[in-house]
């Protein structure tokens, strides 16, 4: 049996409403799935009838689509990556804070070590030392002379102390 052209482009005019639905999709753009489209219209309908000819299908259509899309976004991953824009987001600069907003983050800071400050003594070691200073609880419980259940629980009670201040002030 003998692939008609006129076939496959009867075939292209049916879907060519749902290839370009598809290609949109999954390229986030409705001017580039058109051209997708267009791409595979080429490759799916011959410009001769001496060009050797893959089976008359929706489904080969479909994946003439798929592999375009495809390769479009495997292209637009490769620049974005030579660009430098496939950074984490922790990576990225960050914008520069307005004067109010570093003003508000200072005054936090300060407000939080004033309370720090203010926790019982064994309280405020535990803390620094196991929060800012990286220390293991085993460490701060020798430093301090108490078990280590007692020297997480001396951390525990100095965050939970700040937070229900914090909270207050809120």
């Amino acid at each position: 049996m003998k692939d008609d052209p006129n076939m496959r482009m009867t075939l292209y005019l049916a879907k060519r409403a749902v290839l370009v639905d598809y290609a949109s999709r999954m390229l986030g753009s409705r001017d580039v799935a058109e051209e997708v489209v267009q791409e595979a219209f080429i490759r799916f309908v011959p410009a001769s009838a001496d060009e050797p000819t893959e089976p008359q299908s929706a489904s080969y259509l479909f994946r003439i689509v798929h592999n375009l899309a495809l390769d479009i976004l495997r292209r637009k991953k490769m620049e974005d990556s030579q660009k430098g824009y496939n950074a984490p987001s922790w990576a990225r600069p960050q914008a520069e804070p307005t004067p109010e907003e570093a003003l508000l983050l200072c005054e936090g800071v300060r407000r939080s070590m004033d309370m720090v400050a203010e926790l019982p003594e064994d309280q405020r070691v535990a803390l620094e030392m196991h929060r800012f200073g990286n220390y293991t609880l085993e460490q701060v419980g020798e430093h301090l002379g108490v078990s280590v259940s007692t020297a997480h629980r001396l951390v525990r009670r100095a965050l939970a102390t700040i937070a229900l201040r914090l909270d207050r002030e809120r």
